[in-house]
Order: structure tokens, then C-alpha cells, then sequence
């Protein structure tokens, strides 16, 4: 059987996630590079992305930036109306218990995971659910979450909340910036990750709550969150790793084949029962990608051409005509006119 992303293993990284990271300044197309994602990522808020892709992230980021507080950094530093829209969300709610419910159900807008919440009698547990078969999460997801739920409290309710302990898998002491920013007791090197507050804490009433605008705010929420949850299409999938393998050269079969855990021929039959064609297929996800990068007008052509596999500029130009009926250079100027 072919491995289908369900709708719990996708998620879409909105353009602040991306601010953020670069206010701190680290280039978001060198974290694509290094994660090997399509070179466009940071630029289309609606291309999905798997939880071993966005872990690929998170680790990319680690790895470039040589810093391990870099996610608390990003949190604590990013203005409240530049954060996700879960955040800005659930500072309108009632109290920290009532912002931390909508926080963890909007969560799923940018990020796969579950935040956990459990209460026994004075304190309250908040641990982290992973998608099953995805491995031990990036530290810096962690900490992000962690640090997320933290700030939450913080600005919602005006006081300076700390955890009356903090657990992480990091093996290393911590940072001073951990310590200084969790300010409570921080056991690293432990066996799973979990963030502890007292219980009390969740009753503090949010300074800016505002029912109606948590009321005009809900549509539009909701049907993001059904539209992400929404089944993956075979058909989307593929095109999905057409796009994040493009910049390697022209995708394979083969490659295409083991990407799905299936043999050649299976994969082969099931493009026949879905009425296409393996190259029907790369030409979209193609198509996709090459728009996004012809709208970057610091991209010359040959560039572009590189980076969707194809061998030479003049093969890009003819497969462009063909479909788009005119050449990359006429949409570039029609597009940023």
C-alpha cells in the first residue's frame, strides 16, 4: 500500500513564521536549501508540508543559525501582531485556560502537533503529540511550543507566569536565555519533554479579550481548519514531492517509486487508475513552482530553469509556451505590471 499523508501529518507554514526567522537573520532560502525543500517555500503560505518536512526545518535551523535558543528568541521577540494567527487569536479570549483551548485547536493551522493540557490539582501538564511514526521532534519545535504557551500567558494577562518546572530531551545544561526566559528549575537530558505551571495560573483573566471579535474571527478560522484537515489526494501528494525534489534535476520513477514505498509498477498502475500520467504530473508540479519563482524578479531565467530540473533554458521556454501560451519573460512583465 502507497504511504499517504493524512490530513494530521501536513500543515502550512504562514509568512510570519518565516519574518520571524529572518528578523533574527537567518535567510529562510537557506533553511529550504539545507532542508531540501522547494526554493519558493517562504513565499506561497498555501503549499502543504509534511511533519518530516517541517522537522527538516527545524533542524535546518538549528544547524545554520548555531543556536539553541533561536526558537525562544523568535517567540519572545516577534510582536503580537506579527505572530500566527492562533497566537493573536487567543489573546482575545477570556482567561489563560480559555486562550490556551483556542491556541491548541488553532495550533493545527501551521503545525501538526497536539498541545496536551492535563490538571492534577494544583499544577497543570503541558506536553507536546507528534504525529505517530515521525521520531523524536527538533528540539527547537519543542521549545518553540513550550515557550509559545508561555508567552501566551504572559502578554494575555499582563504578569510575568513562569513554569514551576520545565523538562527537555536537550542534552546539553541550559542557556542562560532558557534559564532567564522559563525562570524555574530546567531538568535536561530527561526522557520526554514536559512544561509545568501552577494550576491557578489558567484563571487570570486576558486584558484584551473581546467576544466580538472572537465571534467575527471564527468563520474564516474554521474553514481553514477544515480545509487543512481535509484528506490528501494521490495526485496532490505527488506533485507535492515533484516540487521538493526539482532543484535535484528531473525526478525519477525510481525515485518517485520509493518516495511512496511501493514498487515501480504498482506506482505505475495507480497513475493509470487516477487517469494521469506520471509527466502530466511533473509538468503541474512544475508549473506550480515556476510561477512562484518567475514572480521573483531577482531570479534570471536560467535560474529558474535550473532550479525546476530542466537540462537547458530553451526546453524550459518551449514547455512554458506550451501550456501558459506565452513565453517566461511576457508573464514576467504582465505579472509585476
Amino acid at each position: 500500500m502507497p504511504h499517504l499523508h493524512t490530513s494530521t501529518e501536513r500543515c502550512k507554514l504562514p509568512r510570519v513564521f518565516w519574518e520571524s526567522i529572518a528578523q533574527l537573520g537567518l535567510d529562510p532560502s537557506l533553511i529550504e536549501q539545507h532542508a531540501q525543500l522547494p526554493p519558493d517555500l517562504h513565499l506561497n503560505e498555501s503549499t502543504f508540508v509534511s511533519t518530516q518536512q517541517l522537522f527538516a526545518v527545524w533542524n535546518a535551523i538549528e544547524a545554520l543559525s548555531a543556536d539553541p535558543a533561536f526558537a525562544i528568541k523568535m517567540v519572545r521577540d516577534t510582536p503580537s501582531a506579527k505572530h500566527k494567527m492562533a497566537f493573536i487569536t487567543a489573546l482575545y479570549a477570556a482567561d489563560y485556560r480559555d486562550g490556551l483551548a483556542r491556541l491548541a485547536r488553532l495550533q493545527r493551522l501551521c503545525s501538526p502537533d497536539k498541545l496536551s493540557m492535563v490538571e492534577r490539582q494544583n499544577t497543570v501538564s503541558f506536553t507536546i503529540q507528534w504525529p505517530s511514526g515521525t521520531g523524536p521532534a527538533p528540539y527547537l519545535s519543542v521549545e518553540a511550543c513550550f515557550a509559545l504557551v508561555l508567552e501566551l500567558g504572559r502578554r494575555g494577562t499582563g504578569k510575568h507566569i513562569t513554569p514551576m518546572s520545565l523538562s527537555l530531551r536537550r542534552p546539553k545544561p541550559p542557556l542562560e536565555t532558557h534559564s532567564d526566559y522559563f525562570a524555574c528549575p530546567i531538568n535536561c537530558g530527561a526522557s520526554h519533554d514536559e512544561m509545568i505551571l501552577s494550576a491557578s495560573d489558567l484563571d487570570r483573566p486576558f486584558l484584551q479579550h473581546n467576544a466580538q471579535v472572537l465571534h467575527m474571527m471564527s468563520p474564516g478560522l474554521d474553514a481553514a481548519l477544515r480545509a487543512i484537515e481535509a484528506p490528501v489526494g494521490f495526485c496532490e501528494q505527488v506533485i507535492e514531492i515533484f516540487k521538493r525534489t526539482l532543484a535535484n534535476g528531473r525526478p525519477s520513477l525510481q525515485h518517485l517509486a520509493r518516495e511512496l514505498l511501493q514498487s515501480e509498477r504498482t506506482l505505475q498502475r495507480r497513475l493509470a487508475s487516477e487517469g494521469t500520467t506520471f509527466n502530466a504530473l511533473l509538468n503541474e508540479a512544475r508549473r506550480q513552482v515556476g510561477l512562484q519563482l518567475l514572480a521573483d524578479t531577482s531570479l534570471e531565467l536560467k535560474e529558474v530553469a535550473y532550479l525546476l530540473g530542466y537540462d537547458d533554458v530553451n526546453s524550459y521556454y518551449r514547455a512554458f509556451r506550451q501550456v501558459e501560451k506565452v513565453t517566461p519573460s511576457q508573464w514576467r512583465r504582465s505579472f509585476n505590471t
